[in-house]
């Protein structure tokens, strides 16, 4: 599994760091036993929700993972109020308001992963024309049975 977190640097790192150090503290102390993609979700949307009441995490994230054990992958939602929902597809984030509507219009159930490539491109390619930052480098990645690898790498930031 993968998790994309936006939000302030501390909180990022911080909560981000929290959450992978339970995750091997879990696989550790049950004989290697690794959550589900649904569970992680749901253990960081616990961890938001009780640090709302404390010292909120300004965060916001996409958790995707693929589960051996139903050979099928999926992707979570949540910000930083701990609201969770599960979905085919997403972004967070200023890029969401260009990217969703691409995603809209050419998601369908079934894709290949080159057609899944060309949709990010398609939202790359927007955000470069449109988006108030020119940010060059993105990476792609893919997330399957084969575990999390980048398809994709942008432009260089030392080139720039």
């Amino acid at each position: 599994s993968a998790m994309g977190v936006a939000g302030p640097n501390s909180d990022l790192v911080n909560f981000s760091e929290y959450i992978s150090k339970n995750f091997a503290l879990y696989q550790l102390s049950n004989d290697g036993i690794q959550l589900s993609t649904a569970a992680q979700a749901n253990f960081c949307r616990n961890e938001l929700a009780a640090a709302l009441r404390k010292g909120p995490y300004q965060v916001n994230i996409l958790l995707g993972g693929y589960d051996k054990k139903t050979s099928s992958g999926s992707l979570y939602w949540m910000d930083y109020l701990a609201a969770l929902t599960k979905l085919k597809y997403g972004a967070q984030g200023y890029a969401s308001n260009f990217c969703l509507s691409i995603m809209d219009r050419d998601y369908k159930e079934g894709l290949t992963q080159d057609e899944a490539v060309q949709i990010v491109e398609k939202c790359i390619q927007e955000l470069k024309v449109r988006f108030l930052l020119n940010q060059s480098n993105f990476l792609i990645k893919v997330i399957d049975k084969d575990g999390v690898r980048v398809v994709k790498f942008g432009a260089d930031p030392a080139d720039n």
